[in-house]
């Protein structure tokens, strides 16, 4: 806050495509798309019209209880054919962010209604990121995100985000018979885009089924096209027991959010009488913004881009791949998904070469990034071009040249 409220904004006043425009007039390619949703770009006249046209009929009305709307219940039905969950049910709700609380607090309350209330543990990984809710704090993989608030919420750790084996050396510390749930991003995002190592979620499903700890993936980033499937997991070949979904669902025309739920976790309150999961949002399963997703799906499906991301994320990654002998690259990591991050070095760093430079100097370019510590991050939206992607890199590049000269 203190760090903006003297200079002057960047005020945004409209976009199309990977394009955006400042209230100066200037144009930007979008090279996050947004904050990782917009997934089908930018001013989609087709999302607008299902939001007018269900605005018109049913603007909002809650769905506690038995009370339902047509855009909901056909959105869930979608959701529930395409994801890669046994017999699958789907909460809704407004946000990642929410959606981490309600498939955590399902986690501990299944538990508890099948007779194991001491099972409570919530592990994640390091760099994961699960929204900065209550419990998603809790299980946040990165530091900075939890300091300076007090006790978070309890019994819960992380383990290294590439390593099964230190995510097997907790569970025998804790107990098994304590764990409740393993959050993991198929691919994490914010916390810096890293892919799994091979055959690392096949080894961990295995050891969430031979412990009963239910596996939980966090798709809220990856999914809706992102890694070129529905949910981002099916890409490495296992069912988890939950997925949480966000972002990528409305490509962020409206917010919206849910989990898709196994049977066999929702059984004990979808087959069993008087036991009440007394859990919900007052705007879950929003008609409007359900009629946005829906139509979301529609450009997804019609215009084919799950496939298509795939094309994206290999002319990504080789663009990217051409900043490694950059001297103050140390690292690119992309190819999977459509997703990438150049890491600075250690030495460029002291140098005063920094994430947030690097990422003021390409705004300035008329490129929009995204800064964390120690390097910068793209997520464009699926349908940017191979030449905009090579303007994005090339823009990186200069910004990368730019200050480094600037410091010496």
């Amino acid at each position: 806050m203190n760090a903006v409220q003297a200079g002057p904004k960047f005020v945004v006043t409209e976009a199309s495509g990977v394009w955006l425009w400042d209230d100066q007039g200037d144009r930007y390619l979008d090279g996050t798309a947004s904050l990782w949703y917009c997934n089908v770009g930018h001013g989609r006249r087709e999302i607008a019209d299902a939001i007018h046209s269900q605005l018109l009929r049913l603007e909002a009305y809650t769905v506690y209880g038995d009370f339902a709307n047509r855009p909901a219940l056909e959105l869930s039905e979608r959701l529930a054919d395409r994801a890669p969950v046994d017999d699958p049910r789907v909460m809704l709700t407004c946000g990642g962010g929410e959606s981490i609380e309600t498939a955590a607090k399902l986690a501990r309350k299944y538990w508890a209604s099948r007779g194991h209330p001491e099972r409570v543990h919530l592990i994640s990984r390091t760099g994961g990121y699960h929204g900065l809710h209550g419990i998603g704090t809790g299980v946040i993989g990165m530091e900075r995100f939890r300091s300076g608030y007090g006790p978070m919420v309890e019994a819960t750790s992380v383990v290294a985000h590439d390593s099964v084996a230190e995510l097997e050396a907790e569970i025998h510390r804790i107990g098994p018979e304590n764990v409740a749930a393993f959050f993991a991003e198929p691919v994490i995002g914010a916390g810096g885009v890293y892919a799994p190592p091979d055959g690392y979620f096949e080894r961990v499903a295995e050891l969430c089924r031979r412990h009963g700890i239910l596996f939980i993936s966090d798709s809220v980033i990856c999914g809706f096209g992102r890694l070129g499937n529905w949910f981002g997991i099916e890409r490495f070949g296992v069912r988890p027991d939950m997925i949480v979904f966000a972002k990528g669902v409305s490509s962020g025309y409206l917010p919206l959010g849910g989990v898709v739920v196994s049977g066999e976790v929702a059984a004990p309150f979808w087959d069993q009488p008087g036991n009440t999961l007394l859990h919900g949002t007052t705007y879950a399963g929003h008609p409007t913004c359900c009629a946005a997703a829906l139509a979301n799906m529609d450009i997804l499906e019609r215009e084919n881009l799950l496939e298509v991301s795939l094309y994206v994320e290999r002319d990504l990654d080789r663009a990217l791949r051409g900043l490694e002998s950059h001297p103050a690259v140390a690292e690119v990591r992309s190819g999977t998904g459509v997703m990438g991050a150049v890491q600075l070095t250690t030495e460029a760093e002291e140098a005063g070469i920094s994430a947030p430079a690097v990422f003021r100097e390409a705004r300035r370019r008329g490129v929009i990034l995204r800064a964390i510590p120690g390097a910068v991050v793209m997520s464009p939206p699926l349908i940017i071009t191979t030449e905009q992607i090579e303007h994005l890199v090339a823009t990186l590049r200069s910004s990368l040249d730019a200050v480094s000269e600037r410091a010496g």
